[in-house]
């Protein structure tokens, strides 16, 4: 049967949008890591409405997000020097499997009633340390599955996966919290591991040559800096994400305290947050992912670091539930755009011999910044409220976006 014109575009636009999917490996990475990050973001909304239950207390929410953070910071550099020795394969195996034993000790202590505020804390740091050895190998490993004129559809097609995830997940787990209680959703959780997991197993990778480095440790990581320093575009991009890291998207710290302290809801309130929030940043890695080249990659960067925090801004006045949410899909949307194109800018400029270790550094900035933003928003919240709390840092992001337009135009232009 032939296909008419309108038909063979819509063909041709589905085939560019998800262009990554057709080499094999990547299809078992796409498929391994959706079910593996939809039981994460299961245990993320189910462990944050817990502690609200255990603790009643917006800053012991940010307690937990510092302790799944702060490892960052010890363990994320090394991490990226291990990437760039090591195949990266192996390491995401051993960190996701990690994980998987923590998912499932979670669920335990919880089946038990034994579970005290002070074990998540302690499983989240321990989780921390998995993710600071599994961030930056899984930032630079998409290299080694497609091609390289397809790693910008990849790395937007990773972010799809991420964030209809995180559309799924707390969905699911706000039902599965209120009919069977949180130990299901842990559990789920450590179950879903196995997914990434065997689909690592199963791929066919051509021998990925290892760079050979002299120097120390810290030679190399200095080799990395100077990289970051040197490189204007770099530099900026990442700075600006620290930024949002630190005063932006922090406000999803409090989205178990907010679901009920400001909109009068319960956890199925916390859930329909936290997929909300997915539902946009899925929507914008899709835009990235049709777009490809045909757009400059600065001129989304650009929109979407003002999307993001105007619409946090007008969230934080919204008592109504149904436009809560839609804020929340603009914010996630407007995150999207700004952490994808950054990430597709930094990932098509850095050679192949520093990529560990620059990604490492992008890794060590966005994931550094999630505790210190966790701990800074919670303990504001504790004193002045949430509200006022989100305002006052957002409007640091926006002081941000601000200057950097003002500052630097070119980045609009950037592809």
């Amino acid at each position: 049967m032939r296909m008419n014109s309108g038909q063979f575009y819509t063909a041709a636009t589905v085939q560019q949008t998800f262009a990554a999917l057709r080499y094999p490996n990547y299809r078992l990475w796409f498929l391994g890591q959706l079910v593996s990050l939809a039981g994460s973001w299961m245990q993320t909304a189910a462990q944050g409405f817990l502690v609200f239950e255990l603790t009643q207390s917006p800053a012991f929410l940010g307690y937990v997000g510092f302790a799944a953070g702060v490892p960052s910071w010890v363990f994320m550099l090394y991490g990226g020097v291990i990437a760039d020795r090591i195949p990266r394969r192996t390491i995401i195996a051993a960190a996701q499997a990690a994980m998987m034993v923590l998912a499932f000790l979670l669920a335990a202590l919880v089946a038990t009633g034994r579970v005290q505020p002070w074990h998540v804390v302690a499983l989240a740091l321990l989780s921390g340390v998995a993710n600071a050895f599994d961030a930056p190998s899984r930032q630079a490993f998409v290299v080694e599955l497609v091609e390289r004129e397809d790693l910008t559809n990849a790395i937007a097609l990773n972010a799809t996966m991420f964030n209809a995830a995180a559309v799924v997940g707390p969905a699911i787990a706000g039902v599965v919290y209120a009919l069977l209680g949180p130990a299901w959703c842990f559990t789920l959780n450590g179950l879903s591991y196995l997914a990434v997991i065997a689909a690592l197993l199963a791929m066919k990778l051509a021998p990925m040559p290892l760079q050979k480095h002299s120097g120390s440790t810290v030679d190399q990581l200095r080799q990395g800096f100077r990289y970051v320093v040197g490189e204007q575009v770099t530099r900026t991009l990442i700075l600006n994400l620290g930024i949002i890291s630190l005063f932006g998207i922090s406000l999803v710290n409090l989205f178990p305290a907010w679901s009920v302290n400001v909109l009068g809801g319960d956890v199925r309130t916390n859930g329909l947050m936290l997929a909300a929030r997915g539902l946009g940043a899925l929507s914008g890695a899709l835009l990235i992912a049709y777009l490809g080249q045909r757009v400059a990659r600065g001129r989304l960067w650009t929109v979407g670091s003002f999307v993001m925090p105007l619409a946090i801004v007008a969230f934080t006045f919204v008592r109504w539930v149904p436009l809560a949410l839609f804020l929340l899909v603009l914010m996630g949307w407007g995150f999207m755009v700004v952490a994808n194109s950054s990430n597709a800018l930094v990932q098509t400029r850095v050679p192949d011999e520093l990529r560990g270790r620059v990604m490492s550094i992008y890794a060590l900035v966005f994931f550094g910044g999630l505790p210190l933003g966790a701990l800074l928003i919670g303990e504001m919240a504790e004193r002045v409220g949430e509200p006022l709390a989100v305002l006052l840092n957002v409007s640091i992001v926006l002081l941000a976006s601000t200057v950097i337009l003002l500052r630097l135009p070119y980045i609009r232009r950037l592809r």
